[in-house]
């Protein structure tokens, strides 16, 4: 029996050509009401503000952050003023923030070139990441192999990293491997992951081109046919949860649909994304509640309380639909429709103090929580298949 851990894409920082974030400011809002949501919405929609929404607030008491141009601070500053919304700053200068990272990563290159040694807390090219799923497959091939389940828009291989063996050095690992092969997807969006390197650190889309529009990608996380089209996605190409013209228009997408309905049998599927700090099982499309939803929130509750046992980063756990919103289209909807009971979505670290903007002394804290998490799912799979 098989099961996949899918990621998505790290981030990482731009190198050359690239847009500059110089002045611009990330606002935590606070909203207590119905009231204020309807004013922060009209903020946020206001086109020629060129506002970013970084987090929505799921519910009132919950912040929001938005990402602030520098030509709108004093226009967004005075707008909730005037409303009576309550605001901070989470990030003075983001440009500054990014400009450290870029600097923490060049250093690191060179550190690795001297010493030919990945660092497994440091960010990477998607060159480098593949580079190391070889290096794996070659220091450990009794473990792992590599399978190319298909190429990006841009013809970048998909690259799928493949456990299934006795591991012997952990018993629950092992156990699990016995009964299950784990499959790692690193990147999930190779094209929009290099251009967060080479153009825009703040990408999130494919880099597939729209017929009759000059805006570029599609919300690959809005592009599975599950109620594609629907709630919480966008029909115009130029916004950032475009949902592509069709299910699966996305060849990335349609890569990782493809692999898993042909290889057939998977019994768990894992998104991991950033930001916020939450465990999420369906629904996103809808608020009715999934058939199995009981048990998905009582394996979610327990990978949050394993997750905590580290550091004591707290998790929020629930619905995509009832703690974050409504999304149509999403991966997991998609893998639970279609037989894969269980499927989960992460949103890693952290709340809001650095954002999509996280610095590399977090990923292995990050990481080491996240992997008790995810042995816990594991495990309760084993034991339920």
């Amino acid at each position: 029996m098989k099961w996949i851990l899918f990621f998505g894409a790290l981030i990482g920082s731009g190198i050359c050509d690239r847009e500059t974030f110089s002045g611009h400011q990330v606002f935590r809002i606070n909203v207590r009401n119905g009231d204020e949501i309807s004013k922060l919405n009209r903020l946020v929609n206001s086109d020629n503000l060129k506002l970013n929404l970084w987090k929505s607030s799921p519910a009132f008491g919950h912040p929001a952050d938005v990402l602030v141009p520098s030509v709108s601070l004093q226009e967004v500053k005075s707008f909730l003023e005037d409303h009576g919304l309550e605001y901070s700053v989470a990030v003075e200068d983001l440009q500054t923030v990014l400009d450290t990272e870029e600097q923490q990563m060049q250093h690191n290159v060179h550190q690795e070139l001297s010493s030919n040694c990945f660092n497994y807390g440091a960010y990477h090219t998607l060159e480098a990441i593949h580079k190391e799923m070889d290096n794996i497959v070659k220091y450990y091939p009794h473990l792992a192999s590599t399978v190319t389940i298909g190429h990006s828009f841009e013809n970048r291989s998909m690259y799928v990293l493949k456990l299934a063996c006795d591991y012997g050095k952990d018993s629950v690992i092992t156990s699990i491997l016995k009964k299950m092969d784990i499959f790692v997807l690193p990147v999930a969006n190779p094209d929009g992951y290099v251009y967060t390197h080479t153009h825009n650190r703040l990408w999130r889309k494919t880099r597939s081109v729209n017929p009759g529009s000059t805006c570029i990608g599609t919300d690959p996380n809005r592009n599975w046919n599950s109620s594609f089209g629907e709630v919480g996605s966008a029909a115009d190409p130029c916004s950032e949860i475009y949902h592509g013209l069709h299910p699966h228009s996305e060849v990335e997408v349609k890569s990782v649909a493809d692999f898993i309905k042909k290889h057939g049998n998977f019994k768990c599927f894992i998104d991991l994304h950033s930001y916020s700090q939450m465990v999420l099982y369906p629904y996103g499309y809808t608020a009715t509640r999934a058939q199995d939803a009981d048990e998905l929130d009582m394996v979610a509750k327990n990978t949050a309380k394993a997750l905590a046992t580290l550091s004591g980063t707290q998790y929020r756990v629930g619905s995509i639909f009832s703690i974050i919103y409504a999304s149509s289209g999403s991966t997991i909807d998609w893998a639970y429709d279609n037989g894969i009971k269980y499927a989960f979505s992460f949103e890693l670290r952290d709340t809001g103090d650095y954002g999509f903007a996280l610095p590399a002394s977090q990923i292995i804290p990050t990481a080491q929580e996240t992997w008790l998490g995810l042995k816990t799912i594991m495990e309760h799979v084993r034991d339920n298949i």
